[in-house]
């Protein structure tokens, strides 16, 4: 009889047990929204949801006029996906509902009116100066928010830049002639311990604590706009960073290229995503392979993954008010998404504009990937890409001694383009040797490499730091703090007097030369005409017509002329049937001061001085 009592004993205590286990695997939580909330007027959004017993939920949304179209929950519960309808829905605060027949779970969910500025999202394009921020080393606004683990001691650490510390030098910016600002990744980076650069996302609808609060990052936006300036989002759809509560528990089995512990690795030659007649394999790593270890590669050939990014796009463009968005390793990720990521993007928002990093010297390879023409049958919809190959160029022929011919050849290549007044032209970037730590040193071959990117055709970006030729090795030695921005700095290079006399030589030059692109359209909005090169020497035009000087002189032309050589140069060439046909009234009007050229004979005769770039008003 005791025996069978132990045995009964046993029987009620596994059961309890089941029971228990069963009671816990039906707890019920939701944790995470994504995205936290959206508009009317966008498309009807897909809602990731976190966390606990979803599998077993029933969910619900009470709301006028807003319905749950479908949904998909993962096999252990911790994810759901739920499709709303809100094409006919008003502004109002829904309530998200997850039930199990032991309790339920309710969360509400703002479907807030979507902004109605006819100013809103303007775009940029070749009318505007980009100006490259890296949030982290610019300027500290609001130390009293910094995180623990700031160490400017550290270069690959945090140091303590901030949305606050750019907003409180825009009036730095407005002054020297930038209209737009572009900044590394605000999204955040969790408690990586070295990604102050903003590329290891561990939330993608969250500002890094470390850059300051949502609400500060609309407010610097606001700020921009109040001057007539704009604000450009650097996104990152192709990977996130290693420690993303995805990496161990993602939300589908196909959430990435791989896993953590198998993926494929990248492949770098983009001649074979060119290529019509490369394999599958010659290519795939390219966009299926992880970037580093640390950085998973999201799959966006997974129909939910590429929904998830490009509703991230739009919360970010509404929630911030942008105007344009800077997109990190383009070539990385497949045409089809980067085709639906426009399609969708500029539905919304027909003005706003995208600028894509295809880290190449090729013409023939970054032109691969602009849009307004189909290769492999499918457009990628990309405004325009960076002008990578003549940043590869002009430190050729500025700094490795190439000659002048091969700038006027690349820019030859510019037919490759659908757009290449579009064209975002640069000497240097966050991944590069600063130019003039590149040049040995050399401010004047700096203010060559400027003067060429604020004259050519295109948009101009100028990475922070450049206007006074600041110094900067390998990565991480390229992103030093900008002199003036932090806490105990010796001096600021914000102000006149804290510069030294070479920073403030390169900034009067970089500043005379915007203030001159701003007040001629023939820069922001003309046609280039390339008349000349030789080894050391480039002559071009920039002009709203190409036939020449009109009698009664009522059009003006730029002629643009550079001399890298140590010594004058003789530039002397034909005019008819150029640009230059019909003009006799030259007039210097960049901050070098040029010999006036001579037109005789048909002839045009300038001594260009010795490394120098001048700018004539021609009539």
């Amino acid at each position: 009889m005791r025996f069978t009592s132990l045995r009964w004993l046993a029987l009620l205590l596994c059961l309890a047990a089941v029971w228990a286990k069963a009671q816990q695997s039906q707890t019920l939580r939701i944790d995470k929204i994504d995205p936290p909330d959206w508009w009317t007027g966008l498309p009807s959004p897909m809602l990731l949801i976190h966390g606990q017993g979803l599998d077993q939920a029933e969910f619900k949304v009470e709301g006028k006029a807003v319905s749950i179209a479908k949904s998909q929950v993962s096999a252990n519960g911790h994810w759901a996906f739920l499709w709303l309808d809100t094409a006919r829905a008003a502004p109002q605060t829904l309530t998200i509902t997850a039930a199990l027949p032991n309790g339920q779970t309710k969360v509400p969910f703002t479907l807030a009116e979507r902004s109605h500025d006819a100013n809103a999202h303007a775009g940029f394009s070749s009318a505007d100066v980009m100006y490259l921020i890296m949030t982290d080393r610019f300027a500290s606004g609001d130390p009293a928010h910094a995180p623990p683990g700031e160490n400017r001691t550290l270069p690959r650490g945090w140091h303590g830049g901030d949305c606050a510390g750019i907003e409180q030098h825009l009036n730095y910016l407005k002054d020297l002639g930038v209209t737009t600002v572009w900044t590394t990744p605000v999204a955040s980076n969790g408690a990586i311990p070295q990604a102050y650069h903003g590329y290891a996302a561990t939330d993608l609808y969250a500002t890094d604590a470390h850059f300051g609060t949502l609400a500060q990052y609309r407010q610097l936006s606001d700020a921009l706009h109040a001057r007539g300036m704009k604000l450009v989002i650097d996104l990152v759809p192709n990977h996130v960073g290693v420690e993303h509560p995805w990496v161990t528990d993602p939300p589908t089995p196909d959430w990435f290229h791989g896993t953590a512990q198998q993926h494929p690795k990248i492949q770098f030659d983009f001649y074979n995503l060119v290529d019509p007649h490369a394999p599958q394999n010659a290519w795939y790593n390219i966009t299926h392979g992880w970037f580093t270890d640390a950085m998973p590669d999201m799959n966006q050939e997974n129909p939910l993954v590429a929904k998830y990014l490009i509703q991230n796009a739009l919360w970010w463009v509404e929630k911030a008010n942008l105007d344009g968005i800077r997109l990190d390793t383009f070539p990385y990720v497949g045409r089809p998404f980067w085709r639906d990521f426009h399609a969708a993007l500029h539905e919304a928002y027909p003005r706003l504009t995208t600028v894509g990093e295809v880290f190449h010297a090729d013409p023939q390879v970054t032109s691969f990937f602009a849009g307004g023409e189909a290769h492999r049958g499918i457009d990628t919809g990309l405004d325009t890409p960076f002008d990578f190959p003549v940043y590869f160029k002009l430190r050729e022929v500025l700094i490795a001694g190439k000659p002048m011919t091969e700038l006027k050849d690349l820019l030859r290549q510019d037919a490759l383009y659908p757009h290449s007044e579009r064209l975002v032209t640069f000497i240097g970037n966050h991944d590069t040797i600063r130019f003039v730590t590149a040049a040995g040193g050399s401010a004047l071959k700096l203010k060559l490499a400027l003067g060429l990117v604020l004259t050519l055709r295109g948009m101009p970006q100028i990475y922070s730091g450049d206007e006074i030729g600041m110094a900067g090795g390998e990565d991480p030695d390229n992103r030093r703090d900008f002199p003036g921005g932090f806490a105990g700095d010796k001096r600021s290079a914000f102000t006149s007097a804290g510069r030294t006399a070479e920073e403030e030589q390169v900034f009067a030059w970089t500043k005379g030369l915007l203030g001159v692109r701003a007040t001629h359209p023939q820069l922001t909005s003309g046609i280039e005409q390339d008349l000349f090169a030789d080894d050391n020497t480039f002559v071009f035009v920039r002009t709203q017509q190409d036939h020449g000087c009109s009698p009664n002189h009522d059009t003006e032309q730029l002629l643009i002329v550079v001399n890298k050589a140590p010594q004058s140069e003789p530039v002397d060439l034909p005019v008819e049937g150029t640009a230059l046909a019909g003009c006799s009234d030259f007039r210097v009007v960049s901050p070098n001061m040029g010999a006036v050229p001579a037109v005789s004979n048909g002839k045009f005769h300038l001594q260009e001085p010795a490394q120098s770039l001048t700018v004539f008003a021609v009539r």
